[in-house]
Formats: structure tokens, sequence, C-alpha cells
């Protein structure tokens, strides 16, 4: 889903609903309960989270789990692209503060697993990365090198392995390239 509405980015600017998104995003369905836990919040708190992501498309309640007594909620999307409009002072300042939260948040996993890493199984380790490449190329090439990264990534997305191999774990990717002169 591609997201231009400056509602929406400030529907998701909060890190609560990150922290929620990214649990969902994985196909799970939950209840307001569940997702409490994930963000460290009360359920009624959850729930006012929850209702902001429906209104804004982001997630949508999923058929019950039994009864039909339990409110359950799943992603209404997989993915998400922020593209604000250029030329809307508005969509360009809440795109800034959305992907400010979710910069912190890749820096927190970056963080955690850092402080862990010599504690993981050497095959972990030894295959893990935080690596820094300076590159000189045009805009175009950019967008080839960005495009060709999907491309690579894609067979390996969480819902594209129905039935991953055993022994395999949920891997986050950070991947940016903007220009530093």
């Amino acid at each position: 889903m591609t997201v231009r509405d400056p509602q929406v980015m400030r529907a998701l600017a909060h890190p609560a609903r990150l922290l929620i998104m990214e649990f969902l995003s994985d196909g799970k369905i939950a209840t307001a309960t569940d997702c409490a836990e994930v963000c460290e919040l009360s359920p009624s708190a959850t729930s006012y989270h929850l209702r902001a992501l429906a209104r804004a498309g982001m997630v949508e309640e999923a058929p019950s789990r039994g009864d039909g007594r339990e409110r359950v909620w799943r992603a209404a999307q997989t993915g998400v692209r922020i593209e604000p409009e250029l030329d809307s002072p508005e969509a360009l300042s809440a795109a800034r503060e959305l992907m400010g939260l979710v910069l912190a948040r890749d820096e927190q996993k970056i963080a955690t697993w850092l402080s862990r890493a010599e504690s993981e199984p050497k095959e972990w380790y030894d295959a893990s990365a935080v690596t820094h490449h300076q590159l000189v190329l045009t805009a175009q090439e950019l967008s080839e090198v960005y495009q060709a990264m999907v491309r690579l990534l894609e067979p390996y997305g969480r819902l594209a392995r129905q039935d991953p191999p055993e022994g395999a774990r949920k891997v986050s990717v950070l991947f940016r390239a903007f220009p530093t002169d």
C-alpha cells in the first residue's frame, strides 16, 4: 500500500501503533489484550490505538476465533510505502514524523541485537551484519539498486514463505539509501 494521505501517516505515527502493525503484519489475528502485551499498554489504551488504525484503513476486524464475544483484529495491509506529495507541507511534515519513529524503532532493533549478539549461536552471529557502504550513483542507478534489492529479498518475505525451512528465524533487513553530499 502506498500512503500519501497525511492523516494516515499521522495515524501510524505513534510508537504503540507501529508495534501493533509490526505484530499484526505477520498475518496474525489478535485481540486488544493480545496487542496490549506487545506494546505494554492496557487493553483499553490498545483498543483506542486499534480503532485509530482501523479508521486509517490499516487494520480491520477479523472473523471471530470462537463464540464471537471477543473483538479480533488483523492487518488490512501487509506492506506500507510512504510517498508524501512533495508540494504538500502537511504531508511532508507527517511523513517526517512517521519516518522518524520508524528509524528510531529500527535503531532500537539494532541496539537490541548488538546487546545480545555474542550470546547467539555462532552461525547467526557470523551471518548477521551491520554494514555501511559509500556508493557513487546517479538517481537512476540508485533506483535500480533499490529495485534489485527488492527482487533479491522478495522470495524470503514472511508472507512469501509459507513453509520456511527448519531453523529459519524472523530477520530484519534495513535498507537506507540517500545522497550525503
